[in-house]
């Protein structure tokens, strides 16, 4: 890079993420395309999710007597993209895009749920 050239930060705007927590997801791309998961957390600002045993990453940690950290290399999950993820419909068993069916709630509220594309069946489990 050129003497004196600073660099801007990019700004990402939020990215509209349809998984929850505990979603049962499959990747579809990448390295690990195939594998199911549970989401353990989602990151709405940089549009990735923490899917369980999906694009593990190793970590070699030095030991810490003081804080009780053992050394070594430890294995951890680390972030994937969401267009990599399609949700698991548990009534059909496949992975499938995300439908929202609009529900009249008591009080003249209307309520909007996550449905699956292909059975129809809701994605909430409530």
């Amino acid at each position: 890079m050129a003497r004196g050239v600073k660099t801007r930060a990019k700004t990402l705007e939020p990215v509209r993420i349809q998984f929850k927590k505990n979603d049962t997801v499959k990747v579809i791309a990448g390295k690990d395309s195939g594998k199911t998961g549970r989401v353990l957390s989602v990151d709405r600002e940089t549009g990735r999710v923490l899917v369980e045993h999906v694009m593990m990453i190793k970590r070699h940690t030095r030991p810490n007597p003081q804080k009780q950290i053992k050394g070594g290399i430890a294995e951890k999950e680390s972030p994937i993209a969401v267009s990599n993820l399609m949700i698991l419909c548990p009534h059909c068993n496949k992975a499938v895009r995300i439908a929202h069916s609009v529900d009249a709630a008591p009080g003249g509220k209307t309520r909007r749920k996550r449905a699956c594309r292909k059975c129809g069946q809701p994605l909430d489990q409530k």
